[in-house]
């Protein structure tokens, strides 16, 4: 993985914390309102670190197999960034 690991590592222990405040305010039946804004905040990290790696992956990666010259290698990661838009997207 090219993308920066200690940014992707605090932002996924942040969410880790995020998951078990929000198992918690579950067992103290909280306020569903309150229990979705968490959720979303959480979900939000998550969006953050998928970009952070996606971005890791084009900037290494792609352009690596890009600068070979090795077409077949380039449009296999081409192929995979399309997918992952497409998962993306939907």
């Amino acid at each position: 993985m090219q993308a920066d690991k200690k940014k992707v590592t605090r932002l996924l222990k942040t969410a880790r914390g995020q998951i078990d405040g929000i198992l918690k305010m579950i067992e103290e039946d909280r306020y569903c309102i309150d229990v979705s804004n968490q959720i979303m905040a959480t979900q939000a990290i998550l969006r953050k670190v998928n970009n952070e790696v996606l971005h890791g992956h084009i900037d290494s990666c792609v352009k690596a197999a890009v600068e070979s010259g090795d077409s077949k290698a380039a449009d296999i990661k081409l192929k995979e960034i399309g997918m992952v838009i497409d998962k993306l997207t939907r």
